[in-house]
């Protein structure tokens, strides 16, 4: 549960703040005239999340692949005519 502030208790303890909500996580709500904003830890990026999502990607066991049916993607390579 967030906890909410006035902007004035913000305003003196900013730095002490924002330390607590990256050492505990708890977000913390400052409300000013009625309406609320919210101070939250960003998650940190995994690597994994700038990884390209690729469609056409098979998951699964490679030993599977062996035996599916490829004809339906596989065509003929065509040679080129030599010219005389």
């Amino acid at each position: 549960m967030a906890t909410t502030l006035s902007l004035t208790k913000v305003r003196a303890d900013l730095y002490k703040i924002v330390d607590s909500v990256l050492e505990t996580g708890t977000p913390v709500e400052i409300e000013r005239r009625g309406k609320k904003v919210r101070i939250v830890p960003v998650r940190a990026a995994s690597k994994l999340d700038n990884l390209v999502k690729r469609p056409g990607t098979i998951v699964g066991d490679p030993e599977e692949v062996v035996h599916m049916d490829w004809s339906g993607e596989w065509t003929e390579k065509r040679k080129k005519k030599k010219r005389r």
